[in-house]
C-alpha cells in the first residue's frame, strides 16, 4: 500500500527522467550528454514498468494459462519440443498482446 503523501516510485522515476532531459542534458555535451540521455531513457522504461508491468505480467500469465502453459519456461520448452506446432495460430493470438505490452514498456515508439 502506498502513502498518498509521498510520490510513487513511478512518479519519482518520471521526475528524475524529466530532470535529466530538461536540466542536465542541455548543460552537457558529448559523451556525458549521451550518457544522460541513456539514463533518462532507462528512467522512462522504469516508470512504464512500474506503471504497466504488473498488469502486463498478469495478462500474459492468464493467456499462458488459457493455453495450458504454466509459465514462460514451460512455454519455451513446449515450443522447442514441437508440442505447440499444431497450435501456431492459437499461440500467436495469445502471445501477440504480450509482445505489444512488452514493447509499450520498453519503447512505445516501436509500436508506431
Amino acid at each position: 500500500m502506498t502513502d498518498s503523501r509521498y510520490p510513487s516510485a513511478a512518479e519519482l522515476a518520471k521526475a528524475v527522467e524529466g530532470f535529466m532531459r530538461d536540466e542536465l542534458m542541455p548543460a552537457l555535451e558529448g559523451r556525458l550528454q549521451f550518457q544522460t540521455l541513456v539514463a533518462a531513457n532507462v528512467m522512462a522504461i522504469l516508470g512504464r514498468e512500474l506503471t504497466d508491468g504488473p498488469a502486463a505480467a498478469a495478462d500474459h500469465a492468464e493467456r499462458l494459462s488459457a493455453l495450458g502453459i504454466a509459465d514462460d519456461e514451460t512455454l519455451v520448452a513446449a515450443i522447442r519440443n514441437g508440442d505447440l506446432d499444431g497450435r501456431m495460430g492459437e499461440l500467436l493470438t495469445a502471445l501477440r498482446p504480450s509482445v505489444e505490452a512488452n514493447l509499450k514498456i520498453a519503447n512505445p515508439k516501436h509500436l508506431a
